[in-house]
Formats: C-alpha cells, sequence, structure tokens
C-alpha cells in the first residue's frame, strides 16, 4: 500500500509533463502541416537537378 504513495504522484507528475510537451508543441507549430512532412520525406533535397542543356549552350557552327 505504501508503495501507491510513490507510484499515484509520480503517474500524475508524467501525465503533467506529457501535457505540456503537447501543448508547448501545440502552440509553435508542430502540428500545421501534416500532409507535407508526410510528402517532404520522398524527395532528397541535397541532390541538385541535371543542368538543362539551352539553346545557349550549343557550340557555334562552323
Amino acid at each position: 500500500m505504501s508503495v501507491l504513495l510513490y507510484l499515484i504522484p509520480i503517474a500524475l507528475a508524467l501525465g503533467l509533463a506529457g501535457l505540456v510537451a503537447f501543448l508547448w508543441a501545440l502552440r509553435n507549430g508542430q502540428f500545421e502541416d501534416l500532409d507535407g512532412a508526410g510528402s517532404r520525406i520522398l524527395f532528397d533535397e541535397d541532390e541538385k537537378p541535371a543542368k538543362r542543356k539551352g539553346p545557349e549552350d550549343k557550340p557555334p557552327a562552323p
């Protein structure tokens, strides 16, 4: 029975910490663009697109 004197406050403190973390994330806009985050993971931002050769890149005609 004395174990409950420790477990109940610990459970309440963890629940309060979770609620504070959720409210912090909500205020900082963590849940604003849920679809964008799911689609951004599919594309590599590190790779640069290949440069296209346009008419100005052609060598001069002899």
